[in-house]
């Protein structure tokens, strides 16, 4: 059942809600209703704000100031490990959730709320956000496209709602491709900022500083609203971009792993369009060195050490034991190195200017989805070879903290979504946004799965 603003973009509905064409009320209801109708069956949300959503709502449909208000009574979803006031903050279990509920927002809750937007529930991700693939012991989420697939992760409860139509934007985190990655499998914009320009505020739990808070959202310019209000901005007509050179890369971060061919088509097709919207494309590969590879293991592992601080270890998941088990490890041997990663960035930021490139292209996963399994409960070797598997392709970039972005491109021929990634500069958002917005109207896409 679809009613009457399920389906509609944030910029739709905040533009009618403060024109009164719209109630903020009505709006959060619609969406409170398709929740209870869809999410059953996607596992998408972990905790459902009903009664205090219309609340809010009714707040904002009292206020006076409606016309600056950049999301006006947009429904938004918020990742389970940002803290929401009033909720425990759930870190994917119930093993690793806080023991007392959070006394006030997370500085982007807080924004979103100030924006006009209402939050209506926590999506979940799986335990303390460690891997690609959103499960737990209540059952794994499900992909709005395909129910036997994952939707990703770790903001994979985020990317379904999105993708489902139960929230038009939601709010996720990336520290190794966790916006980019559920954001490839359910067919979303996915954009994780450069580091510093959007609050983290995770204290010890921002993975030695991998972790950056962005937006899933159906269409571009929803996410350049969603940016420009996490990121403290005014908000921005995005604009078209001058002509660009643009890197193209096949090249697998991950040793021994390729793309399938759909996703190496899904590049082909984007650096198409690319030339079509009047830019240039060439190869350019970069080379992932094997001790930044080290250096990103090395810094998963002791993230998971450090978040486990605290909890009592024997109650999470055996997979998350095994890796506060090498985090330790890792730390004791003084594997997660600060002067290596501002190496890598350096090294990083030189690559776009010595092969004179704009932007770099890439493939977002390296083949399709896994199975929406209980991965939790498998060994920590099949959840690992999984994940470097289908997803190598975004974790050098949070290593780097450079700013990069998903965008869908069509279909594989298993009716699952298609993506690529591309990556850009410090201080690239708004160009990333603005290209991406090329492809858009180039090659538009389906924005809602039907569940």
């Amino acid at each position: 059942m679809t009613t009457t603003w399920v389906g509609a973009t944030a910029k739709q509905i905040a533009r009618a809600v403060r024109r009164g064409d719209a109630s903020a009320t009505q709006v959060v209801a619609d969406h409170l209703e398709q929740i209870a109708i869809s999410d059953p069956a996607l596992g998408a949300f972990r905790v459902v704000r009903g009664g205090e959503a219309i609340t809010e709502a009714e707040k904002v449909d009292d206020q006076e100031d409606l016309a600056n208000l950049p999301l006006a009574g947009v429904p938004v979803a918020v990742k389970e490990n940002t803290a929401v006031a009033g909720l425990q903050t759930w870190h994917g279990s119930a093993a690793a959730r806080t023991p007392e509920v959070a006394e006030e927002d997370h500085e982007v809750v807080r924004r979103l709320r100030g924006a006009g937007a209402v939050v209506v529930g926590v999506t979940r991700m799986p335990e303390m956000g460690l891997w690609a693939l959103t499960d737990d012991d209540t059952g794994p989420a499900r992909n709005p496209w395909d129910l036997d697939r994952t939707p990703g992760g770790s903001s994979g409860g985020s990317a379904a709602a999105v993708a489902a139509g139960l929230v038009p934007i939601a709010q996720g985190n990336d520290g190794l491709g966790s916006i980019r990655i559920p954001a490839a499998c359910c067919g979303v914009v996915g954009l994780k900022p450069g580091r510093g320009v959007v609050p983290v505020d995770f204290g010890d739990k921002d993975w030695f500083g991998l972790v950056e808070n962005g937006v899933l959202t159906t269409t571009v310019a929803d996410a350049a609203l969603g940016f420009s209000v996490l990121a403290g901005r005014e908000p921005v007509k995005l604009t078209e971009p001058a002509r660009l050179r643009v890197g193209v890369s096949l090249r697998s971060p991950a040793a021994g792993v390729k793309p399938d061919e759909p996703n190496t088509s899904a590049v082909a097709t984007a650096a198409r369009l690319l030339v079509d919207a009047g830019h240039d494309t060439v190869t350019a590969d970069p080379t992932y060195p094997a001790g930044v590879a080290l250096g990103v293991l090395a810094t998963w592992f002791a993230g998971a050490y450090v978040n486990s601080e605290g909890l009592d270890v024997q109650r999470l998941q055996p997979r998350t034991r095994r890796h506060i088990t090498l985090g330790r490890a890792a730390m004791k041997a003084g594997l997660v190195r600060q002067k290596q990663r501002e190496a890598w960035r350096e090294r990083s930021i030189r690559f776009f200017a010595d092969r004179s490139i704009d932007l770099l292209l890439t493939p977002a996963l390296a083949s399709t989805p896994p199975p929406a399994e209980r991965f939790s409960g498998q060994p920590w070797r099949r959840n690992m070879l999984v994940n470097a598997a289908y997803a190598p392709y975004a974790a050098p970039w949070n290593y780097a903290g450079l700013p990069a972005i998903v965008v869908p491109v069509g279909f594989r021929p298993d009716g699952l979504p298609l993506a690529i990634q591309m990556i850009g500069p410090p201080d690239s958002e708004l160009l990333l946004l603005s290209v991406a917005g090329q492809l858009e109207v180039l090659n538009p896409w389906q924005r809602h799965a039907l569940v």
